[in-house]
């Protein structure tokens, strides 16, 4: 399985950005899908998930912005993220899990939130 993440980009505050992560490879394992977020000097965070029965889960701090969905048709994990905040500024990376073995990650793309 290889994960490919993009849409990241400079947004000013108040504004939106769509993150999709294509999802290439034996995905018939897959159990859950998920967004993280890793700051300047911060660890990486949890920001969302989409479990294989549709169930989604986010932080705290991103309830009511953001909104994890996927295309099983397009094999892709969309993170829409709406009223951006200057501390949503971080790299985001995506992640499934699997029901043996270790998780895949893919690569960042960097959002910027910036007036």
């Amino acid at each position: 399985v290889q994960l490919q993440a993009s849409g990241g980009g400079l947004v000013q505050p108040g504004g939106s950005l769509r993150l999709s992560c294509l999802i290439s490879g034996d995905i018939s394992s897959i159990n859950v899908m998920g967004w993280y977020c890793q700051a300047p000097g911060k660890q990486r965070e949890f920001v969302a998930t989409i479990t294989r029965g549709g169930s989604t889960f986010y932080t705290d701090s991103v309830k009511g912005r953001f909104t994890i969905s996927r295309d099983n048709a397009k094999n892709t994990v969309y993170l829409q993220m709406n009223s951006l905040k200057p501390e949503d500024t971080a790299v985001y990376y995506c992640k499934v899990s699997f029901g043996l073995g270790p998780p895949k990650w893919g690569q960042g793309t960097q959002v910027t939130v910036s007036s």
